[in-house]
């Protein structure tokens, strides 16, 4: 073994440091390597130089945000353990799963030489899901079956530099949170095998049935129930007067779970006794709203009235009763299940009408975001998915509204028990991304909305929009007999009392104590769960289902049926020694549980073992009217149904309506000095850097680019997506969008939440919808609701104010979600009420808010508002019916709202898309900087009649476009020059959301690259014709397109085949890589598929695709393909990876990487990049590109986090001299660039694909399959690179 003092390299004097670090290395070495497969091993991985992005990242932040000056470097080393696999395996895994040659220093027991001041190592808590470790261990098992490898991953943090103890104290606190992680030891373990002791049987609790009042008060406290003392007093005399008997813990923390707010909307449903209005015209305005309120009730009600509570759910529920019994409301969706909203829809597919089923939903995950940022907003969105899911729909787009104080705060002035602002919004985005991007659900929206009361816990919101054809669907009533299919992931200890966590107030102590409440996500099951649910065969089979979000076994199955008998022992878990109460409440993610007949079960399992899933039937539908669990032998829960269905005791409360003067002054924008000062407000500038961390393009729907223009910059009023049809054409599209605005909010709560809904109509509008058929689901979160009448006025004033806006537009809410714990300490949040608007419309008729043209006029199209700033809902229902109609007549260009900063900001965004002036002549000041929610800016062009366009509306023309790159408003005297403009408005988030490397923040890389043009094609034919050639299409865990990889093809003629691989057994994986085998021998074309292949773990892309394709039968089969059969192969980012770490890209052969071996790696920024970008045409010499020439320009998505393409010098004259170079990225002007703003990775010659010397193979980071016709119509380009229609072409 190689030998070396590591402290010769230290540059720094630290002579403590050099003895603990040279004794770490002593007792790693004593760890002689043993024979055989039960010994531990251990291994260092590094990055080499120029490729240590991730130390570059924590270094920048250690400076900028803890202020500690004397560190100068930072290195990170990812620590594995290893056990369970032979020296063989280990061999073969060492530079294929655990490290690249090309990038990576790897040390075995030994940590790679290099300077050292301090260090120390990370990992996460036992029981936390860590799919760095999942993924590697996968890996190994994909080149040895039979291995039963267990990994145990550690991040090593190496300072260099002067560094104190207190500093070194601090930024141990900074990198881990104690949520979910820890500080690891040193020494390597004897052994990874968790001890776990057999669980104990569940406690009954002695003597609950004889304690008194304050003996519960006391026993509430001691087991941190969420429900109050009158309901365990409740309890309390149900176990004394009905079941005779104490209860079990089980039982105790089922009911806890079962009755809390989340799960029961507990506070929303408490019934009001009295409301009471101070004096006051704001008061009277509410009274007013409340009476009609009542008046509604009545005529729902009837008779029934009596029976029916005033409470927050009546108020936010009765306009959609009301709307439907005035016959308003024919496509509303109604069943027994609750899964999400939903409505009928009347879809043109291929020419024909079909019935279809649209389901959108909002969820929030405020409490578990707040304390472990990464893991919380990545459930929030696994959460958000699983609901329509659970009612059969595919969920094809997300949007992301967050809510927090500003993350440029420094960290010293955290509030104690926080974790710093900036902490929790780069974690939080890089977690709902992160399962967004790896799911394959593109995010068609992302603001986050900045007040500094979201300092008392942040606001955290994931709203989704799902589809299916009607037929898809059945519900049918349990009936017993008929068994409860648990179906996807695995059960754990992550999200014990999670329910119960979210509904309690936030404390100081909150981020040390809740570790447990926080679930953890895995995206690559839930993908696989919406791939078996999208097939109409299995969905028939289903007469109803529960996704486990909050509560576990104990909700998602005890709400399918009202008798239930649960075997507990029969749910599948991660690991042994989970007890009965465990395995009852844990909110482990990625699970479904499904009722089918018990005849079909057997056929519904072997459809989940077919798309790589676990499924197992845990529990029966019975008569007895009861709900029951079983574990080992015992019977832990015995309820009745009658009992839980109460929900607790009934809460009541008071309200107090207060008076306020602020709603005078709701749009007062004199808080901006200059007009310029706009620019710089958090929540009227660019957050361009936050929205491309997250996929807008995949899935192949997506109708507009959250960015528009050709520079990507105006932001789109909302998302709009084609229906998720298959192999199929559709023009029918959705439409959702989102309003709210805190500072409005908590001015007027009434008129905070009325604008709110206007706002989020007016987007669908300016998108090109239709207004009256509009539907909407509202999210509530409010600070933790007290016995103070005045803080129960808040939502009260809140709903009271979105019922107004319901009746006056006759739209309604269907559904929505409340969170009422929005306090910490003495701090509370904004009262919150963010509207989300859904509308249906073709695709043909979707506007986008760029400027398109010069010399077009400007519309101001404003509704008026009357004393009280109440809109003038007749100006405005006339005003939107007219934009419809002009949109569909194509008489639009662009339209936009007017929200904060007023038509200022909105022009400023219009402008920047396509870097178009604006000359104004026709305004005023406060017209320019105060938010106007209902009034639209419109581009028309020149040679409209814009008075005959709009007469009988309110509007004015408030300028033109210009070719000038200025922004000049002659009533002010002002003009601002709009390059710089725009720069104003992307400077103030670039410290936290950069869109530009540091080297490069204020310049451009004008690095000059050459431009290839090699024009000689393939000659030649392939030896046999097929009229219909053969795809295969390979899916591996993580990928993510491969759906609209098999429409491209299938649409241009071939026959595709997606060949799902199976590995949840050594059975399975044998199986599945004999068929693959056999699929590649019977295909004429091999393509691998974009996603994220295990996670792109361990710490690298597309290592789970290389281990399967070395395997020596597809190794073998692919290589016929390519040199005996005339075969292609085609990579599209994740693909393309594979195919360069496979050796197929550049040589065309499989081959084993050296340390010289081009790659591609992690962007130079150091972060997912999601856009459009241009790329050249540089060689047709490939059966790929016969449809292309050099020289031709496409406009094409990417979206990876690992795009950069390396090569020595020699390797890449050899691509330029072969012609190898397929497509480079190219600027505006058509010239390869090295500059971020058009090579979104940094790759070397600005390459974007590569071919194999043949120009067989084909490999590209750009997804050219995810266009179809009316996709991106907010950035202009050749969109289709005529690549699949080539390819299969070839062979006819």
């Amino acid at each position: 073994m190689y030998k070396y003092r590591l402290y010769d390299s230290i540059k720094v004097k630290n002579r403590a440091s050099i003895l603990k670090y040279e004794q770490y290395q002593t007792v790693t070495q004593r760890m002689f390597r043993k024979k055989g497969v039960e010994m531990v091993r251990r291994i260092y991985v590094e990055k080499k130089e120029g490729f240590q992005v991730e130390a570059a990242g924590i270094l920048n932040d250690i400076k900028n945000n803890l202020h500690v000056t004397g560190i100068s470097a930072v290195r990170v080393i990812n620590r594995y353990d290893i056990e369970g696999i032979s020296d063989d395996t280990y061999e073969k895994s060492r530079c294929t799963v655990f490290a690249e040659p090309a990038v990576d220093v790897v040390c075995d027991e030994e940590l790679p030489e290099g300077p050292v001041s301090v260090f120390f190592a990370t990992e996460y808590l036992p029981g936390q899901y860590d799919q760095r470790a999942d993924s590697a261990a996968q890996c190994i098992k994909l080149i040895d079956p039979s291995a039963e490898p267990t990994v145990r991953f550690a991040r090593v943090i190496v300072l260099i530099g002067q560094i104190s103890e207190k500093e070194l104290t601090a930024i141990k606190a900074y990198l881990i949170n104690p949520v979910d992680s820890r500080e690891a030891a040193l020494d390597k373990p004897a052994t990874l095998a968790m001890e776990m002791l057999p669980p104990a049987p569940v406690a009954t609790v002695e003597g609950f049935c004889e304690m008194t009042e304050e003996d519960l008060a006391a026993f509430r406290a001691e087991m941190g129930f969420a429900m109050s003392e009158n309901d365990l007093c409740f309890v309390n005399r149900y176990f004394k007067e009905e079941e005779r008997r104490d209860p079990t813990i089980t039982e105790l923390k089922v009911i806890d779970t079962y009755w809390s707010d989340h799960c029961r909307h507990t506070t929303f449903n408490t019934k009001i006794t009295d409301v009471c209005f101070e004096e006051g015209a704001y008061s009277s305005l509410v009274k007013d709203a409340y009476e009609e309120y009542l008046a509604m009730r009545r005529e729902v009600y009837g008779e029934r009235e009596a029976d029916k509570d005033i409470c927050l759910m009546d108020i936010a529920c009765i306009g959609a009763k009301y709307l439907k019994k005035k016959g308003l409301l024919d496509d509303l969706d109604e069943s027994d299940e609750i899964n999400a909203c939903s409505i009928k829809v009347k879809a043109e597919v291929d020419g024909e009408i079909e019935d279809w089923i649209v389901m959108f939903k909002n969820e929030t995950h405020n409490h578990p975001t707040e304390i472990e940022p990464f893991g919380g907003a990545a459930t929030c969105l696994g959460g958000a998915i699983r609901d329509p899911l659970s009612g059969r729909s595919f969920v094809y787009q997300a949007m992301r509204v967050t809510g927090a104080a500003d993350p440029r705060t420094p960290v010293s002035k955290t509030l104690h028990g926080k974790l710093p602002q900036r902490k929790i919004t780069t974690e939080a985005a890089a977690g709902y991304s992160s399962y967004g991007n790896q799911i394959g659900l593109p995010t068609g929206q992302v603001t986050e909305i900045y007040d500094p009361d979201y300092v008392a816990k942040r606001m955290e919101v994931g709203a989704v929009i799902g589809a299916a054809p009607a037929e898809h669907i059945r519900r049918e009533t349990p009936a017993p007999g008929d068994v409860i299919v648990l179906v996807g992931g695995r059960t754990g200890r992550d999200g014990c009392g999670g329910a119960t966590g979210s509904s309690k107030e936030h404390t100081e102590e909150s981020i040390t104590s809740c570790g447990s409440e926080v679930q953890k996500g895995n995206a690559l099951t839930e993908r696989n769960i919406q791939r078996m649910f999208r097939r109409k065969e299995v969905a028939q089979m289903i007469k109803r289902c529960n996704d486990f979000g909050a509560g576990g076994v104990s909700v998602a199955i005890g709400e399918l049926a009202d008798s239930i008998d649960v075997m507990l022992d029969r749910v599948p878990k991660k690991y042994e020694g989970l007890d009965g109460t465990e395995l009852a409440i844990s909110e482990s993610q990625e699970r479904m549980a499904v009722v089918v007949a018990k005849d079909t079960a057997e056929q519904f399992i072997a459809y989940a073992k077919e798309e790589n899933l676990e499924a197992t039937v845990v529990a029966e539908v019975t008569d007895s009217g009861r709900f029951r669990m079983f574990f080992k032998d015992q019977k832990i829960l015995d309820l009745s149904r009658e009992f839980l269905n109460t929900n607790g005791v009934k809460q009541e409360t008071r309200v107090l309506v207060k008076n306020s003067d602020d709603f005078e002054a709701l749009f007062d924008c004199e808080q901006h000095g200059r007009i310029t000062d706009l620019l710089s407000d958090l929540n009227c500038c660019s957050q361009r850097g936050l929205t491309e961390r997250f996929d807008s393009t995949v899935g192949g729907n997506t109708i507009l680019m959250p960015l528009g223009g050709k520079l990507q910059l105006t932001p789109a009023c909302g998302m709009a997506a084609k229906l998720p049809t298959t192999n199929v054409n559709t023009t029918t599209s959705t439409l959702m969008t989102f309003g709210f605005d805190p500072v409005v909010s908590k001015k007027s709560p009434y008129h905070g939440a009325m604008y709110a809904v206007i706002d989020s109509v007016t987007k669908i509008a300016a998108m090109g919808g239709d207004i009256s058929k509009v539907r909407l689901s509202f999210q509530e979160y409010f600070e933790r609701m007290t016995a103070d009448p005045a803080v129960w006025g808040k939502p009260f004033m809140a709903l009271l104010g979105a019922l107004t806006a319901q009746k006056k537009l006759g739209i309604p809410a269907i559904g929505g979600k409340d969170s009422m714990s929005g306090t910490f300490m003495d701090i509370s949040v904004p009262p919150t009420l963010i509207s989300f608007a859904v509308g249906i419309t073709s695709s043909d008729n979707i506007i986008s808010p760029e400027f398109k043209k010069t010399d077009s006029y400007i519309v101001y199209l404003y509704p008026g508002r009357d004393e009280n700033n109440v809109i003038d809902f007749d100006n405005y229902i006339a005003n939107m019916k007219r934009v419809r109609r002009l949109a569909m007549e194509k008489s639009i260009l662009a339209a936009n709202t007017i929200g904060k900063g007023g038509i200022f900001i909105s022009l400023v965004k219009m402008a920047a898309g396509n870097s178009i002036g604006v000359n104004l002549s026709n305004i005023t000041e406060k017209e320019l900087k105060c938010a106007d929610y209902g009034g639209l800016l419109l581009e028309i062009p020149a040679e409209e009649d814009v008075k005959d366009l709009f007469a009988e509306t309110t509007y004015k023309v408030i300028g033109t476009t210009t070719e000038k790159k200025s922004i000049e408003v002659k009533t002010l005297n002002l003009v601002l020059g709009l390059h710089q403009t725009i720069k104003d408005w992307c400077d103030p988030l670039e410290s936290v959301f950069p869109t530009r490397t540091e080297e490069f923040r204020n310049k451009k890389d004008v690095t000059i690259v050459p431009k290839v043009s090699y024009h000689k094609r393939i000659e030649g034919a392939p030896a046999v014709k097929i009229a219909k050639p053969r795809v295969l299409i390979p899916t591996f865990p993580g990928t993510n397109c491969e759906v609209e990889s098999k429409a491209t093809f299938e649409g241009v003629g071939a026959a595709a085949d997606v060949h799902i691989i199976r590995n949840m057994t050594e059975h399975d994986l044998i199986d599945s890589i004999k068929e693959m085998e056999r699929k590649i021998r019977e295909s004429q074309i091999v393509m691998i598929p974009g996603g994220f292949s295990g996670g792109d773990e361990p710490d690298g892309s597309a290592k789970f695709i290389t281990a399967v394709f070395r395997n020596p039968r597809i190794k073998d089969a692919v290589t016929e393909l390519l040199e005996e059969r005339d075969g292609l192969m085609l990579g599209i980012c994740n693909g393309f990876q594979a195919l360069i770490k496979l050796g197929l890209l550049p040589s065309g052969r499989i081959i084993d990487m050296t340390d010289d071996s081009p790659t591609l790696t992690y962007n130079r920024i150091g972060r997912h990049q999601s856009r459009l970008v241009r790329t050249r045409i540089a060689s047709v010499k490939s059966p790929w590109l016969t449809g292309v020439k050099v020289g031709d320009i496409h406009t094409v998505a990417v979206s990876h986090g690992e795009g950069r393409l390396i090569a020595s010098a020699d390797m890449q004259d050899e691509l330029i001299k072969n012609g190898q170079i397929a497509t480079q990225y190219v600027d505006l002007s058509g010239e390869p660039s090295m500059d971020i703003a058009h090579n979104p990775n940094g790759s070397v010659l600005a390459i974007e694909g590569l071919l194999s010397p043949d120009g067989r193979v084909f490999g590209k980071m750009g997804h050219s399959e995810r266009w179809a016709i009316n996709g991106y119509k907010n950035v202009a380009g050749v969109k289709d690179q005529k690549i699949f229609s080539s390819g299969v072409n070839y062979f006819k």
